[in-house]
């Protein structure tokens, strides 16, 4: 077959070479590894159907199409791979080597809890903190940094554990995708009352699919028709066999509420570590980890709680937490505490990012701030061209004039800001799941952490957005700007809620509800006749207000003779006006309607969108 040729110039067909690119390439990016001229790759692509732009990000699909027509074999590089060679680059190994035997010591399990929701997961933590309050803590208090350490005595000897306070298993999930080993064990916290519900087997297989040993605490144990023993019978169903019934999975019956054997809990956790796991580390290398949580501090800028899972991280250490980098400045414990340094499995809040890292981004200390700054902007620059090439619809010239006719494709697009990077990305990955057939499309156009700026709404005005805002308010003059537009901005507390109402709006079924409201009634004393304006109604406005350009309805002894009229022109004596107040005379223009008559009452209304819950 011969190459395909642009103004003469032939293209350099491959022999089945490999190409390795990056997600989210370009094809100027795939012309520099055949050096070929990327303005012929757009020709090609434009031959097979594809209208793309030389530097445009594409998707996997199209990056292949292209290799198969110019006869190579197109090998995509996984992010985790990606950065790994980025890390090599720069001399960095990551994860990799933690020294001889001898470097070793052991750590704490990091653990996590799961299960149904209202089954005490957060009853559970908060009955976990209480027991374990540190000795000489200001009265107890602990700062939420989303995780913290605890101590207990097993055989005689204290164990500290580190719990990563998360919103459930999408958070889990979500740092599992971007291949980060957050979590040793996993707590699942099953109802005694209410036995395995769907999301109990959800996170059930979320931390099967980890890899992760689990311990089961049955709580609620004090509540009426209570059952463990049912409990540990729907659950041998999964695969989890209690110990007593000859398995090798703990079962601990608690009451979170009453505070009833949450020690067994620490103990059950100390156990299921010591028997299934090998936790060592090495605390003499450099700090690398993950950030389990970031938010942007209104006092302190950008602060990342994170993980330190090897090595010693210490104040004044160079980092990179994902595309953010900085110097520590600061580091908080779980109790607020300034520490100088933090070991393997310990828990930290970060100052001196200069930007918020995502939930589940990999953290590591490099010795010069240039190198950090390096590695942030190729990561950002990767992240960037990723989300580009995932977001763009593959149109072809076959069905174009299909897609372009409207109503073809129903396309929702979404800026989500929250109060920590963990609550953003469980809640982008969430919807992103949705599946609501091929004729609607969901696309998240911003993601972020913080509150809602006039940025957000200008964006979303340009784009016919929806601006989600989870445990975030709009700040400044956003709430004015989003009125000004148009936009619809939507709070959220809860994550389920906000997925709920996404899910029926694709499905579209929540349309807006509008209700009916009054604005005023006036009566028409006398009427004049206009050449120009036709039947002008002069008026007393004999409750609220009459304003121009609403709506309104012409009633004739109590009985409606007229609905659906516009006001629309006021006057007060000789001056136009934009409204007339209860107990003041005016004239009322409705427009092409003229039959009206003296003791008639005009009605005037606007419909207003009735909000939700």
């Amino acid at each position: 077959m011969q190459a395909p040729s642009i103004g003469g110039v032939m293209l350099p067909r491959g022999k089945g070479e490999t190409i390795r690119l990056s997600r989210g390439a370009s094809l100027t990016d795939f012309a520099e590894k055949i050096n070929a001229n990327p303005a012929s790759l757009v020709q090609v692509m434009f031959n097979l159907g594809e209208m793309v732009t030389a530097t445009q990000s594409v998707s996997d699909e199209t990056l292949h199409l292209l290799g198969e027509e110019m006869n190579y074999t197109v090998q995509i590089v996984s992010p985790e791979e990606e950065d790994r060679e980025l890390l090599e680059s720069f001399d960095i190994e990551f994860g990799e080597d933690e020294g001889d035997e001898q470097s070793l010591v052991a750590r704490p399990p990091v653990v996590t809890v799961m299960g149904h929701v209202d089954h005490g997961k957060t009853r559970l933590l908060d009955a976990i903190r209480k027991t374990n309050v540190i000795e000489g803590e200001a009265g107890g208090i602990t700062q939420h940094i989303g995780a913290y350490q605890v101590s207990t005595e097993v055989n005689g000897e204290e164990r500290r554990i580190t719990f990563i306070d998360t919103p459930g298993h999408e958070a889990f999930t979500a740092m599992r995708a971007r291949g980060a080993k957050s979590t040793d064990i996993a707590i699942l916290v099953v109802a005694a009352n209410d036995g395995v519900m769907p999301q109990t087997i959800e996170a059930l297989n979320h931390a099967k699919a980890a890899e992760v040993p689990i311990v089961v605490a049955v709580n609620k144990i004090d509540v009426e028709g209570a059952d463990p023993a049912k409990v540990r019978g729907q659950l041998t169903e999964f695969g989890l066999v209690a110990e007593e019934y000859g398995g090798d999975t703990m079962f601990v019956d608690i009451s979170a509420k009453q505070g009833i054997n949450i020690e067994g809990v620490l103990e059950a956790v100390v156990l299921t570590a010591d028997a299934a796991l090998d936790l060592r580390a090495n605390p003499r290398q450099s700090a690398q980890g993950i950030a389990i949580e970031a938010h942007l501090d209104r006092g302190r800028g950008a602060v990342a709680t994170v993980l330190v899972q090897r090595g010693t991280l210490r104040v004044g250490d160079t980092m990179v937490a994902g595309d953010a980098h900085g110097r520590v400045r600061a580091m908080l414990d779980d109790t607020g505490k300034s520490v100088k340094e933090a070991g393997p499995a310990m828990p930290v809040l970060v100052q001196g990012l200069t930007n918020v890292p995502g939930a589940g981004d990999n953290f590591l200390v490099v010795g010069e701030d240039r190198t950090a700054r390096q590695i942030a902007e190729k990561r950002a620059a990767r992240e960037r061209n990723a989300a580009f090439a995932k977001r763009t619809r593959r149109v072809s010239l076959e069905d174009l004039d299909k897609v372009l006719k409207a109503g073809e494709v129903q396309q929702l697009n979404l800026i989500i800001k929250g109060d920590a990077s963990g609550s953003v990305e469980a809640l982008e990955s969430s919807l992103l799941q949705l599946d609501v057939g091929e004729d609607v499309d969901l696309r998240v156009l911003h993601r972020g952490v913080g509150a809602v700026t006039e940025t957000d709404i200008d964006l979303a005005a340009g784009s016919d957005a929806i601006v989600l805002g989870f445990n975030v308010r709009a700040e400044g003059r956003a709430t004015q700007a989003a009125e000004r537009e148009g936009v619809d901005v939507r709070y959220y507390s809860v994550i389920y809620q906000a997925i709920e109402e996404i899910e029926a709006a694709l499905k579209g079924m929540l349309k807006p509800v509008y209700e009916e409201v009054e604005l005023g009634t006036a009566e028409i004393r006398e009427v004049f006749r206009s050449s120009k304006l036709g039947n002008i109604a002069g008026v007393i406005v004999r409750s609220g207000e009459v304003k121009r350009n609403t709506k309104a309805r012409l009633l004739r002894d109590g009985k409606v003779v007229a609905e659906n009229l516009n006001i629309e022109g006021l006057r007060r004596f000789k001056d136009d006006v934009t409204e007339i107040r209860e107990g003041f005379e005016g004239g009322i223009n409705l427009g092409n309607y003229n039959d009206i008559k003296v003791e008639d009452v005009i009605a005037t209304y606007e419909m207003r969108e009735k909000p939700r819950g």
